[in-house]
């Protein structure tokens, strides 16, 4: 069950209505780095969640979280709309407005929403949910957690840049703040599953006699023209305690040509394709 409070998390004001960057801002709500993706995502790992009822209770409260700033960056698109022109005539008369119904402002924002946000992207793409990930390992998805935090603290830093509106500035300023600790609380729950090296390889279930642990731990390079660079992953201890990086310039070719022979009878194949019986 949820619960709602008729307040925002935090205040939304617009100094001054912008309807091209609320164009902008529909990428944090619909994009692949934004609101509704990590609502979603946290929401269906939480239903997947297995072990450690702490883990899954964080879960929902923030995936609850992400759902309110859904609803903020929705207010903050509509303040923006404010005073957008609704015709082509209406917008002949304000010539700072004709700029923004020809060219930076998403139509769709006055022929389908009414000035209003909607489950899109910057694009007018509809966020289709085919980036959510819940995979019902619990390391795995905390990795996949840091990284939508840090996309989307990337998408929020550079909306943050890209408008002069001091009230603008102080919304983002505030989803970049929560976008920091939904970073360190990730990575926290990876510290208590015991740290990097405990966690690691996901997932840390899987019988290690059972994989191929000489081709676990070496970097191949795959260029024609330039060496590997060295770094850390090519030397020293493995993150996980049990191997030890090396590397490979010109890695041994272990595997076989692959080759499916003739097609069979009735596949629709060419009959030079085809394999002739014995017989004829």
């Amino acid at each position: 069950m949820f619960h709602h409070s008729s307040k925002l998390q935090f205040p939304v004001r617009v100094d001054k209505p912008d309807p091209e960057f609320a164009m902008l801002l529909q990428q944090a709500i619909g994009g692949v780095e934004g609101e509704i993706r990590v609502a979603m995502q946290y929401f269906f790992q939480a239903m997947g969640a297995r072990g450690d009822v702490r883990i899954r209770d964080l879960l929902i409260s923030t995936a609850t979280e992400e759902l309110s700033h859904i609803e903020m960056l929705g207010h903050a698109v509509a303040l923006n709309l404010e005073g957008a022109p609704l015709s082509y005539q209406e917008a002949s008369a304000k010539d700072p407005v004709v700029n923004a119904i020809l060219g930076g402002m998403n139509p769709l924002h006055v022929l389908s929403s009414g000035l209003s946000a909607m489950p899109v992207n910057a694009n007018g793409v509809p966020f289709d949910m085919s980036h959510i990930y819940a995979s019902g390992n619990i390391a795995a998805d905390m990795l996949s957690n840091i990284a939508a935090e840090a996309t989307g603290r990337v998408l929020a830093t550079r909306l943050y840049n890209m408008t002069q509106d001091s009230g603008m500035k102080e919304f983002l300023s505030f989803l970049i703040a929560r976008d920091t600790m939904h970073q360190q609380q990730w990575m926290a729950v990876i510290e208590e599953l015991g740290g990097l090296k405990a966690t690691l390889p996901i997932p840390n279930s899987f019988p290690r006699e059972n994989e191929a642990l000489e081709h676990a731990y070496y970097c191949l390079n795959t260029s024609l023209d330039k060496p590997l660079p060295k770094g850390r992953w090519s030397e020293g201890q493995a993150y996980d305690g049990v191997g030890q990086f090396t590397a490979f310039e010109q890695p041994d070719i272990l595997g076989q040509e692959p080759d499916l022979g003739n097609a069979r009878s009735g596949s629709g194949a060419q009959i030079e394709q085809i394999q002739v019986p014995p017989s004829v």
